[in-house]
C-alpha cells in the first residue's frame, strides 16, 4: 500500500517555519514498520501540461499491509506530532493511496 502525500506550504512562513515543515516531515520515515518512505520537493523537470509542480513538498510512504497504514492513520505518535506541529504551516494537501493490482 503506498501513501502519497503533497503539501502546499503557505507563502508567508519563516526559515524556522520551513525547517520545523521539513525536520517534521523527514521525521515520518523513522517509523519503524515502513517497507520504504521518500520526501522530496518538485523535480526541476520539464513543463508538461500532465506535470504538476505547484506543491511545496511530496511524502511517500510504503506500507507492508493496510493494517499498518490503518494504524499510522489513527494511532501513530509521529504521525500524530507531524499533523499537530505542521497542520498550521500548510494551505493544502492532497493525498492519493494505492494499492497493487496484482
Amino acid at each position: 500500500m503506498i501513501h502519497n502525500v503533497y503539501f502546499w506550504l503557505k507563502n508567508d512562513l519563516s526559515t524556522e517555519q520551513v525547517a520545523t515543515f521539513e525536520t517534521e516531515l523527514i521525521s515520518l520515515l523513522t517509523i519503524d514498520y515502513l517497507a520504504h518512505g521518500f520526501v522530496g520537493k518538485p523535480a526541476p523537470t520539464e513543463a508538461r501540461p500532465v506535470t504538476d509542480h505547484s506543491f511545496s513538498y511530496s511524502l511517500t510512504l510504503h506500507f507492508k499491509n493496510m493494517a499498518d497504514h490503518e494504524f499510522y492513520q489513527k494511532d501513530c505518535p509521529k504521525h500524530k506530532r507531524f499533523v499537530d506541529t505542521c497542520k498550521p504551516l500548510f494551505d493544502r494537501v492532497v493525498v492519493y493511496d494505492s494499492s497493487p493490482i496484482q
